[in-house]
């Protein structure tokens, strides 16, 4: 019988209510077969960690602390980055399997969105050519549920995607009771949504209001409609409420804002000068429409409180399947779900080959736009409600505060000379 070999989890990117979930269960279910995985190490703060080898010794921590793993929000259990592994340098690429060989790692599990299963998927081809066993498997997740797809076939949606949908739901909800409230001197509310360029958070508000009895407008970045044809919409929306809520996506196309990007080239709107809601709040009020505006920020990737319990236990289940996956299947896949056919809502958990997910960007249909651009059809309701689920989910207390995991710095001796970035 051969030795186990050891694990390591490693997650990038930006983070989401759930994705300890996932890290969760990949846990669990190395820990549930000894005769395969030995020791558990995360890369602490992901790729860096493993460049840095910095490997967080997980096995080490006690049960109860990776049990409050569900109800723990974000990426402050082991971390997460925004490196990016180029292909212009290498000496990246050697170091990580260098130090994957030096700790005896025989599997690597991905946790991230599209361009961490780019990641993962470069790391298995390297090891491969470089005749090192190692198993990379990946693991879904994303609050913009841009991985895979438009046929909604690799992946039906990415852990993360219910809870910020179930967010939206209840902002609009209690914002809806406030501007009804203040309409008269408040009368337009604009709130701005996560998702660079794909609509699918900024989409979710409808949710909080299927029978469209609000007077809510939403307006995606693939609405490419301008700010006078914006603000003629919201006139006519007064016109007719007396009010109204809007709600635009921080990738709404209005101009210039000053724009920051990360390692990948991807825009930072929050680290922009100003901002799509502020631009457009400046803009309506400029031509006689009384407005102010509200930005949501990291809080709509670590509410807890309002994560989705049906998010909760798909990222559960695709971690432990990610585990499944890497026992049975071998080298270069991910973890996946897909929605069965029928009125009923239930999935189906299953793989893809990380090849073809790695960098791969799923678009919002255009079909799920309504004529006017400014709202979602009745399918695209059909589609997310089932994922917002119904019951809050309970969160342990301690002295009137949540009661978060919190891991041991137990790290792997280090056996390899620094790393130079």
């Amino acid at each position: 019988m051969s030795k186990p070999k050891n694990v390591i989890i490693s997650q990038s990117g930006g983070p989401t209510p759930v994705i300890n979930n996932s890290l969760r269960g990949i846990i669990d279910a190395c820990q549930s077969q000894p005769e395969k995985f030995g020791t558990i190490y995360a890369g602490y703060h992901g790729v860096e960690g493993i460049l840095k080898e910095e490997l967080l010794n997980l096995s080490a921590q006690a049960s109860d602390e990776i049990a409050l793993l569900r109800t723990t929000p974000s990426a402050g259990a082991i971390g997460t980055c925004r490196y990016k592994l180029r292909d212009n340098r290498p000496q990246d690429f050697d170091r990580v399997i260098d130090v994957l060989k030096a700790h005896d790692i025989g599997y690597l599990f991905y946790i991230g969105g599209n361009d961490s299963m780019d990641t993962a998927h470069k790391i298995s081809l390297l090891a491969a050519q470089s005749g090192y066993e190692l198993i990379a498997t990946g693991v879904p997740k994303t609050i913009d549920n841009d991985v895979g797809d438009t046929a909604f076939q690799l992946i039906d949606h990415t852990p993360g995607y219910g809870s910020v949908a179930r967010y939206w739901t209840s902002l609009v909800q209690n914002a809806n009771e406030e501007n009804a409230g203040s309409a008269t001197a408040d009368p337009i509310l604009v709130m701005q949504a996560m998702g660079r360029k794909i609509g699918y958070i900024p989409a979710a508000a409808r949710l909080a209001d299927p029978k469209r009895e609000m007077p809510l407008l939403i307006y995606m970045a693939e609405a490419k409609l301008k700010l006078a044809e914006i603000a003629d919409q919201i006139d006519l929306q007064i016109q007719k409420s007396g009010r109204a809520m809007v709600v635009v996506s921080e990738g709404l196309d209005v101009g210039d804002l000053g724009e920051s990007r990360d390692s990948f080239g991807h825009t930072q709107f929050g680290g922009s000068q100003t901002t799509v809601c502020q631009t457009v709040v400046n803009y309506l009020n400029a031509h006689g429409l009384k407005a102010r505006g509200q930005v949501p920020g990291i809080d709509q990737r670590v509410a807890i409180n309002l994560a989705s319990p049906v998010d909760l236990d798909e990222a559960y289940r695709l971690g432990q399947q990610a585990v499944l996956i890497a026992a049975e299947q071998g080298n270069g896949f991910m973890s996946t779900l897909t929605r069965s056919a029928g009125s009923l809502y239930n999935v189906t958990y299953g793989y893809v080959e990380l090849a073809q997910v790695a960098n791969s960007e799923r678009t919002f249909p255009e079909a799920w736009l309504n004529a006017d651009r400014n709202d979602v059809t009745d399918e695209f309701l059909r589609y997310a409600r089932p994922l917002i689920g119904e019951d809050f989910v309970s969160i342990p207390m301690v002295d009137g505060l949540m009661r978060f995991a919190r891991f041991k710095p137990i790290f792997a001796e280090k056996k390899l000379p620094p790393f130079t970035f």
